[in-house]
């Protein structure tokens, strides 16, 4: 029990880590004079954290892998929840926005 509570709050970790650094590469990105180097090397290295990160917690169980991606994906909705709550959508045109 407990090591499936901690494979889901690792899964969270992760993904507050993945979002939260995408989050910075973005308004980064955004005055940089080498936005593309930024945006690949970035996604680089959030990606090896989230595998790396996942096959630490998994250590090869199933079930602590899916409980971890559980979490990660609760990442993913508070970000995106957080992002509605401060406005990020009012930039968004109304094909942007069917969209989300």
């Amino acid at each position: 029990m407990t090591t499936n509570l901690l494979a889901a709050f690792g899964g969270f970790l992760l993904g507050l880590i993945f979002f939260g650094g995408l989050w910075l590469t973005v308004k980064r990105g955004l005055a940089s004079p080498r936005p593309a180097l930024l945006f690949l090397s970035s996604s680089l290295l959030r990606t090896a954290i989230v595998i790396s990160g996942f096959l630490f917690i998994s250590a090869g169980d199933a079930g602590r892998l899916l409980l971890a991606v559980g979490g990660f994906v609760a990442a993913k909705a508070l970000s995106v929840a957080l992002g509605r709550r401060n406005g990020a959508s009012e930039n968004l045109d109304k094909k942007e926005k069917a969209c989300i």
